[in-house]
């Protein structure tokens, strides 16, 4: 049988811990950021980490 493949979508958008937690970041910092307030800016360009109702699916999606 061949080698599993991890979603190349996933390996763009989200980094193992080495505590087993994932990082992600935040979505609405992309474009159409003038109408968006400069605290709302800097909230979002911080990173946070997957909630635990999602871990399981992203976890399968990078093959972890």
């Amino acid at each position: 049988m061949p080698k599993m493949k991890s979603k190349s979508s996933a390996k763009k958008r989200f980094k193992l811990m080495g505590s087993g937690r994932i990082k992600r970041s935040k979505a609405f910092h992309n474009h159409i950021l003038e109408h968006k307030s400069s605290k709302q800016g800097r909230r979002l360009r911080q990173t946070s980490m997957v909630d635990e109702s999602n871990l399981r699916q992203v976890k399968r999606m990078l093959l972890v």
